[in-house]
């Protein structure tokens, strides 16, 4: 398919990966422009006054936690569990690497540039230290950040002269060092619980720690002594982050208490409260004051931009998915593209502007397996055991749900009402959203799909059984054709009837995909053009060209007059495991991954 050109259209990034009780860093560029945050090994650069523009570097082979624009601009320093830290270039789409170290032995939680970014300072877990300050282009330490005895969550660089650098442990304790070369001072301890965060005001006069005791404490910037406190105490539960305004003159502040709140940073006074929510997800763990924007992550991920004139109501909320995509599917018209994740949330987005927001309501419990639209309602099968009936006008969850006797795998629809959900023991078809019959089955369904005839049913095997299973669908009867016998070579992980009912594609976990010939299910193609299990497969609406994608990372895009020579996208999720592919068009594909992002990509047959 050498004529086929394919262009990368659009990200809709994943939200920050959260976790309760642990401080999320969100932090700005010099320019004011974007801000980075964190999930699973990639770091996000999105645009503050327009989120949908988004970039991430996904360079780290395990989960990267913070990453830190050098005030110049020009590079981000990004440290992950395994204590290495990356400095990778910005101004080009590529983000070529720099340098790479090794600076702690374990998990980097915090990183601090020096104002000439010549020097950077990072802290977390480590076997025999929990800091480290060194040269950025040569990695040769310039001090010895001792003093705690347990990891280190936050470090900050005072950013006028004389330099200092601050930390602060889970030691209950904070620690001053003075530099270059960094030597300890004092250590401050004020705090009677685990210090999660620490900064210094732009002017560097001043410095705040936000604690899980709730507390926030104020000293001098230049000798590290105390001088004052926030509120008293600031918050009622833990403090995970602060962020100074421009002027140094007010501190934002985000809590475990479900709020964040902006005080005066000389009377301590707390001049607004943004109450947040009042559900646990509403948690806040991580803050920015960028400009003229003031940021907040809650425990959902979700990213607040918060609203001074009206504390109670943010001026938006950035939506989308924190955990692994595990399906996708997209309406008719091609309006929406509905996600779900692990966690059990279902999204919905447009496909134009990246806009994104969740079904309302309580809806499954446990991780969505598989979806589909038909006749304008959604139809979601998951781990609870459950098949969900939503209406898509509504966007809201209804009380049209019913209990499988097993587990299942996959969904398929057709108009009519018709739905037949693959089991792990049986087979059941639905009309109307009644169950009308089940099929039990000896084999392990693994996926399933109708028709458009709506006259026979394809259920695919599990690992065990490793065939495709062919019934006749007759009255919303199943009744298996045992003169058709499709034995392949791994677990059947999905399975599409072309739309004009010409063909069936079949993928599986042997790496192939193979395309039979309707209506005598013959053999029509059959490759392993990718080198790792394939886990989805779609059509194009004119039933002329096939997308895969795959645990590989790879998307392939097959014509069928050409089969043998497909087109392959590399690394389209890069370190990913691609779980759903789709057309939005047929030449728009979408692509959703483990790395809980969306991905859109342009095809010029």
């Amino acid at each position: 398919m050498g004529d086929t050109e394919i262009v990368p259209k659009c990200i809709f990034a994943a939200l920050p990966r959260t976790e309760r009780g642990r401080a999320i860093v969100i932090s700005p560029d010099p320019k004011n422009k974007n801000y980075l945050y964190t999930n699973g090994n990639s770091v996000y650069i999105r645009d503050i006054e327009n989120p949908a523009i988004s970039d991430v570097y996904t360079q780290h082979p395990v989960q990267v936690l913070v990453a830190k624009y050098a005030p110049s601009g020009f590079y981000i320093a990004s440290g992950d569990s395994r204590g290495k830290i990356r400095i990778w270039d910005t101004t080009q789409r590529t983000h070529l690497l720099k340098y790479e170290y090794q600076p702690l032995g374990g998990s980097i939680r915090d990183i601090a540039w020096s104002p000439d970014s010549k020097r950077i300072a990072v802290v977390g877990d480590g076997r025999e230290k929990y800091a480290s300050v060194f040269l950025w282009d040569t990695g040769s330490s310039v001090g010895s950040m001792e003093g705690h005895s347990k990891l280190i969550n936050s470090v900050d660089y005072k950013p006028t002269r004389p330099y200092r650098t601050v930390t602060a442990s889970e030691d209950f304790r904070l620690c001053f060092y003075e530099g270059p070369p960094f030597k300890y001072k004092h250590s401050m301890s004020d705090h009677t619980a685990f210090v999660n965060c620490v900064r210094y005001s732009p002017d560097g006069e001043k410095i705040i720690s936000g604690g899980s005791d709730g507390k926030a404490f104020v000293y001098d910037g230049k000798s590290g002594e105390r001088v004052g406190e926030l509120g008293s105490p600031a918050h009622k539960g833990g403090i995970y982050a602060v962020s100074f305004s421009p002027d140094s003159s007010q501190v934002l502040t985000a809590s475990g208490d479900k709020s964040a709140k902006i005080f005066d940073v000389a009377s301590g006074e707390c001049v607004v409260v943004f109450p947040m929510g009042t559900d646990l997800e509403y948690q806040q763990l991580g803050c920015l004051w960028q400009g003229e924007y003031m940021l907040t992550v809650s425990l959902n991920g979700q990213i607040n931009y918060l609203d001074r004139n009206n504390p109670s109501k943010p001026l938006r909320v950035i939506k989308g998915h924190s955990k692994p995509i595990t399906a996708m599917c997209i309406p008719e018209d091609k309006s929406t593209i509905y996600t779900a994740s692990s966690d059990a949330l279902i999204n919905y987005w447009d496909p134009v502007t990246g806009e994104c927001e969740s079904i309302k309501g309580k809806g499954h419990s446990n991780q969505v397996q598989d979806m589909v639209i038909s006749d304008g309602v959604l139809i979601t099968v998951s781990m609870d055991d459950t098949i969900r009936f939503t209406q898509v006008d509504t966007k809201e969850y209804g009380t049209d749900q019913v209990k499988l006797d097993s587990q299942p795998k996959a969904v398929a629809a057709a108009e009519g009402g018709l739905a037949v959900v693959a089991c792990i023991s049986e087979v059941v078809v639905f009309q109307n959203k009644r169950k009308v019959f089940t099929q039990k089955v000896p084999y392990e369904p693994s996926s399933v799909a109708i028709h458009p005839g709506k006259t026979e049913v394809v259920v695919g095997g599990g690992q065990k059984d490793m065939a495709i299973h062919v019934y006749e669908l007759n009255n919303n009867t199943l009744v298996e054709k045992t003169d058709v016998e499709l034995k392949m070579g791994g677990q059947i992980t999905d399975l599409k009837y072309s739309p004009d009912g010409a063909y069936l594609a079949s993928c599986d976990t042997n790496r192939r995909l193979t395309v039979f010939k309707m209506p005598s299910y013959e053999q029509f193609y059959q490759g392993t053009h990718h080198t790792a299990r394939i886990n989805s497969v779609a059509w194009t609406s004119d039933s002329a060209h096939l997308v895969t994608g795959s645990l590989d990372t790879n998307i392939i895009v097959w014509n069928m007059s050409k089969m043998a020579s497909p087109y392959v996208i590399r690394s389209a999720h890069l370190q990913s495991n691609i779980t759903r592919v789709a057309w939005i068009t047929d030449n728009t594909v979408v692509s959703v991954a483990q790395d809980s992002t969306v991905r859109q990509w342009d095809i010029a047959h």
